[in-house]
C-alpha cells in the first residue's frame, strides 16, 4: 500500500488540515481499510443494497471537463481498492437511469462526499445543484482544490443575472460555495503538484472522515441501548 499523502505535502498541499487529524487518520487508516476490505468488497461489486444500508460510501462531485479523466478517476480506483464504495456518475449510471434521480439518490445514500472544485466548475449549473444537495443533506465534505484557489468560489456572474433561475436557487448555490470556502480541504496546483500525492491525500482524508462517522454511528447506538 503506498504510504500516506499526508506525510508527503510537497506537492499535494492539505490546507489548514490540524496535527489531531493527521493522527488520527494515520492510526485510523488500516483498520477502516481492513474493515472495508473484509467487509464491503462483494457489495461494492454486487452494487445491491442490503437491508437498508447506504450502497455508496462517497459521492465524487467534480466538473468532468476538468478532471473526470484525472484527479476524479483515479480517486474512485483507488477506493474501490480498499473496498469503499464511491459514486462517480459515469461508473455508477447505467442506460436508462434518471440522471437527477440517480445522483440524488447517490448524494442522499452516501456518508462522505469529495467535491473537486476546478476552474469551470462554477459555470456548470450540474455541479452546483450537486453541491448544494450535499451542503443541504449535511454530509461531511472533502473540498479538493484543483487548479483554484477557496477565494475563486464565486457564483459566475452571467449565471447570476440569468432568469433561467429562481431566486432561491441563486442563493443555495452562493450558500454552498460559501460552506465548501469555508471547509478545510486539499490544494493542488498540477504546474507543481504531484498527482498520485493529491489521490493519496484525497483518500486518506475519506478514510479518516468515515472512521470517525462510523465511531459517532456505535457511540449513538450504544447510548440508544441504555
Amino acid at each position: 500500500m503506498a504510504s500516506s499523502g499526508y506525510s508527503r505535502r510537497s506537492s499535494a498541499m492539505v490546507s489548514r488540515l490540524s496535527a489531531s487529524a493527521e493522527a488520527a487518520i494515520e492510526g485510523g487508516r488500516t483498520t477502516r481499510k481492513q474493515q472495508a476490505v473484509v467487509g464491503r468488497r462483494v457489495e461494492y461489486y454486487d452494487e445491491e443494497s442490503v437491508a437498508g444500508e447506504a450502497r455508496y460510501d462517497v459521492f465524487i462531485n467534480h466538473r468532468g471537463v476538468d478532471t473526470k479523466r484525472t484527479v476524479a478517476r483515479l480517486l474512485y480506483d483507488r477506493l474501490a481498492q480498499d473496498g469503499v464504495r464511491g459514486f462517480l456518475d459515469n461508473m455508477s449510471m447505467r442506460p436508462g437511469d434518471r440522471l437527477e434521480d440517480r445522483i440524488s439518490a447517490g448524494i442522499r445514500e452516501c456518508s462522505v462526499a469529495v467535491a473537486i472544485f476546478s476552474p469551470s466548475y462554477c459555470d456548470s449549473e450540474y455541479c452546483l445543484r450537486e453541491l448544494a444537495m450535499i451542503v443541504e443533506s449535511r454530509k461531511a465534505i472533502i473540498p479538493i482544490f484543483y487548479n483554484i484557489k477557496p477565494s475563486d468560489l464565486i457564483l459566475p456572474q452571467a449565471l447570476a443575472d440569468s432568469d433561467v433561475y429562481l431566486p432561491r436557487d441563486l442563493e443555495r448555490f452562493r450558500f454552498a460555495l460559501r460552506e465548501a470556502k469555508n471547509t478545510v480541504g486539499i490544494t493542488y496546483d498540477s504546474a507543481t503538484g504531484d498527482m498520485a500525492e493529491l489521490v493519496s491525500a484525497a483518500a486518506d482524508a475519506v478514510f479518516y472522515n468515515l472512521e470517525k462517522m462510523e465511531k459517532v454511528q456505535r457511540r449513538e447506538m450504544i447510548v440508544s441501548r441504555l
